[in-house]
């Protein structure tokens, strides 16, 4: 991994460890062993090497997302792939997090790719469930632009009551109350 990656990777980690505010540069430079020099020669500083590792971590996480939406298969399965995919809820949403984080929700740069990916997913979401109704696999009353938001909201929930509780059954929880509720839109 070359020295930009691995800065690019340390940040990240600290990033969904820690949140903006309190990831240090000196931390940065700790966990990917790299000199101050360094750094400061590929970015110009914390908010810059901050808004690369956001970026990396939102565009994953809608690559991610992609995979399932892009499957073959009807509109709830799709979903439902999305929803039960593997995924570290304890530690919570790596983007979903750093809406948490006043440093970040204050900076126009750095919420931009959070703000971005949230509505990327709302509108592909909107967009399978539109698919569905099309193919009459959900019915015509289920609004598909307010279903994807009450989907994303109740997933990033689930991920809050989960850490409150320490135990992923929140989650669980709430990704099965929607998938009852989806299942219940569908003919």
């Amino acid at each position: 991994m070359d020295t930009p990656e691995r800065l690019i990777q340390s940040t990240r980690e600290l990033l969904w460890e820690r949140g903006y505010t309190g990831t240090s540069p000196k931390a940065i430079l700790q966990r990917s062993g790299v000199g101050q020099g360094s750094m400061y020669h590929h970015f110009s500083g914390k908010p810059d090497l901050a808004l690369a590792a956001i970026r990396r971590t939102a565009e994953e996480m809608r690559a991610k997302a992609e995979e399932q939406f892009s499957e073959p298969g009807t509109a709830l399965e799709r979903i439902t792939a999305y929803l039960r995919r593997e995924r570290d809820v304890l530690r919570g949403c790596p983007i979903g997090r750093l809406t948490q984080d006043p440093d970040i929700v204050a900076s126009p740069a750095l919420r931009q790719p959070v703000d971005e990916t949230f509505g990327r997913l709302r509108q592909r979401l909107a967009e399978v469930l539109t698919e569905g109704r099309q193919r009459g696999e959900i019915a015509s009353a289920l609004d598909p632009a307010s279903t994807a938001a009450t989907i994303v909201a109740v997933l990033q929930g689930g991920y809050v009551l989960a850490r409150a509780a320490d135990s992923t059954e929140p989650f669980d929880q709430a990704v099965d109350g929607i998938l009852v509720l989806l299942a219940q839109g569908a003919r």
